[in-house]
């Protein structure tokens, strides 16, 4: 039997700081549309996603203030680098997102995009609950806590 090639996935931009503001309750991967300058800024890496969201609008999800830089080469063809971009997902998680989304006050944070196997820019959606500071700052002293056991176990073993 041949043997399976492992998935190969190009991350493009991610959002880093999402997983210490937010407590990331689930994740859905969609795709995003668009233009051919905006494909060809995104291959270059300079995309950001790090102050951007997800919002619903007329029962689709839009992807808003993602900075995606123009296309130098394009010249008079170029896009709007932080215009509202569509976002596709089926119907039915649509609308389980925006009933999360207006019923229990969560918010859709992008947490990465990137190219999949195909060739193809996803983008990795987090369904996720605002911390408050306590929130955050638990977390730093489990990741502080985490960091000086692993050096105490690399000193003594």
């Amino acid at each position: 039997m041949a043997e399976k090639k492992e998935r190969t996935i190009k991350v493009v931009a991610e959002n880093r700081k999402a997983r210490f503001n937010y407590s990331i309750e689930d994740t859905v991967e969609a795709g995003i549309v668009l233009t051919g300058t905006e494909v060809k800024s995104v291959r270059n890496g300079k995309s950001t996603i790090a102050e951007s969201y997800a919002d619903t609008k007329g029962g689709e999800i839009w992807l808003v203030n993602a900075n995606i830089p123009e296309y130098l080469q394009a010249n008079r063809f170029n896009h709007e680098p932080k215009r509202t971009r569509k976002l596709l997902l089926h119907k039915k998680e649509i609308n389980r997102l925006g009933g999360a989304i207006e019923r229990q006050g969560m918010t859709l944070i992008p947490l990465k995009m990137y190219f999949n196997e195909h060739g193809k820019i996803k983008l990795q959606l987090g369904l996720a609950k605002g911390k408050k500071l306590h929130d955050k700052r638990e977390t730093e002293k489990k990741r502080d806590w985490a960091r000086e056991k692993g050096r105490l176990l690399r000193t003594k073993g």
